[in-house]
């Protein structure tokens, strides 16, 4: 059976992005920010490009050390985020970030600057429009 296919861009759906942090920023104070606002993800950026991402597990693993105040976000980010350019088709994305059992990818603009987050999250509201028939332009 064929199916119809979608010419979607990633960025239809991703999220806007709330914060970020720098490589020297201290894990307690990422803690906080993931609690205060009710996030995930944070990436890590030099000169507005990601470096980096750290997430609610990342800090997780590491909370019950004696010293894990003393961490920085450059001690325990996962370097090299997977990051897409605008317009990435919102297939190809979710494709990848399920191979890699991944939970976000970071959407750059053409400079290379972070422009938005597209999570797991996100990608459960993508189809659930789909499935719902709200999304315009199949093939």
């Amino acid at each position: 059976m064929k199916h119809k296919t979608l010419d979607i861009p990633v960025d239809e759906f991703a999220s806007p992005i709330q914060l970020t942090a720098k490589p020297d920023s201290k894990v307690d104070y990422l803690r906080h920010l993931l609690n205060e606002k009710g996030v995930r993800h944070i990436p890590i950026v030099e000169n507005k490009k990601p470096i980096g991402i750290v997430t609610d597990r990342d800090i997780s693993l590491i909370s019950g050390l004696k010293f894990s105040h003393d961490f920085l976000a450059s001690d325990i980010m996962t370097e090299s985020p997977y990051t897409v350019p605008k317009g990435t088709p919102l297939e190809t994305v979710a494709f990848e970030m399920s191979t890699r059992k991944i939970g976000s990818a970071l959407i750059v603009n053409k400079k290379g600057e972070i422009d938005s987050i597209f999570t797991s999250v996100d990608g459960l509201n993508a189809l659930i429009e789909i499935i719902r028939g709200e999304i315009e332009n199949i093939k």
